[in-house]
């Protein structure tokens, strides 16, 4: 923490967008501030900007449990600087009062994962001013900086529908039944916050029993030890909606749909120790039977995506 000689150390940036994201290559740009209560002397402000993943789980029992974890550095970069009179050697005096220095740096370029944070682990991006003084340790102040790992929108792959299929016979002892069969497709692969996942659905009911249709969004989150040799996988439900009943004996087309939340963990696939896929899921509820289903692993990035075409 800052001394008692220093107070109210601000970051201000220029040109921050207004859903304050950073992505590879931004020019940062804008001032450092803050307060001394005394006069002190400097002999250089130095700028840092850094980028790290760290992962962290535990196995086993009370009595014998182990510990796994796994670091990685995108960078670390320190020269960026702010010399008094230009001289590394010499130290000024600032005088009481606020005090202001402009800096201007360029995020680094690289396919690095975007910003996350989790009670296992965490992606971070920090800028860290290091204000440094004869014979003391040097005064910091850090911001984390929230970084957005920018995707291809133009890319054939994410703005093609994607399309599942099964079919089931479920076997009842005290009857006979006929097929089970789901048929849905989205209108594309990649999605943003708070955007609609439309499912243009085929369900067909031979048996002599109801079914009901359901929508659901999971969030998966691998983290690996760095040679990957151990994992921990977690699974959440994020969302689900329940569509209208299915009858006995009938086939039914239908449009379903469900909201990506307006906030949250865009996907991460460029990590290697941390990922983070999410699993639409279509199923039909079946009586006394194992549910039909069908999975579509979608995108969730911060660019609109366009579909190729209306569904």
């Amino acid at each position: 923490m800052l001394g008692s000689s220093f107070q109210n150390f601000v970051f201000n940036f220029n040109n921050m967008n207004e859903r304050n994201t950073v992505c590879s290559g931004d020019l940062l740009m804008g001032n450092i501030s803050f307060d001394l209560t005394k006069k002190t002397k400097i002999t250089s402000i130095s700028i840092a900007l850094s980028g790290k993943a760290y992962v962290y789980w535990s196995t086993g029992s009370s009595k014998n449990r182990r510990t796994h974890s796994a670091r990685l550095t995108f960078f670390n970069f320190n020269n960026v600087l702010l010399q008094e009179n230009g001289a590394v050697a010499d130290s000024t005096t600032l005088l009481a009062g606020t005090h202001l220095y402009p800096f201007s740096c360029q995020f680094p370029h690289g396919d690095f994962p975007s910003t996350f944070h989790s009670s296992n682990g965490h992606i971070v991006y920090k800028m860290k001013v290091a204000i440094n003084r004869p014979w003391h340790m040097a005064k910091s102040f850090e911001t984390e900086l929230n970084h957005v790992s920018q995707i291809d929108t133009n890319n054939p792959e994410l703005q093609a529908p994607l399309l599942g299929s099964n079919t089931m016979t479920p076997s009842w002892l005290w009857c006979t039944s006929g097929p089970i069969s789901l048929t849905a497709r989205t209108e594309k692969k990649a999605f943003n916050f708070g955007e609609r996942v439309k499912l243009f659905c085929e369900f067909n009911n031979a048996t002599s029993y109801s079914l009901t249709p359901v929508v659901k969004l999971h969030q998966k989150i691998t983290y690996y030890t760095i040679n990957r040799g151990t994992k921990l996988l977690l699974i959440k439900k994020m969302s689900s909606v329940t569509g209208r009943v299915v009858s006995a004996h009938t086939s039914e087309h239908t449009q379903l749909a469900i909201t990506i939340p307006t906030t949250g963990t865009l996907t991460i696939s460029n990590c290697h120790i941390l990922e983070v896929e999410y699993l639409v899921e279509v199923s039909l509820h079946v009586r006394a039977c194992k549910d039909i289903t069908v999975l579509f692993p979608i995108i969730l990035c911060d660019t609109p995506v366009q579909a190729q075409s209306e569904v």
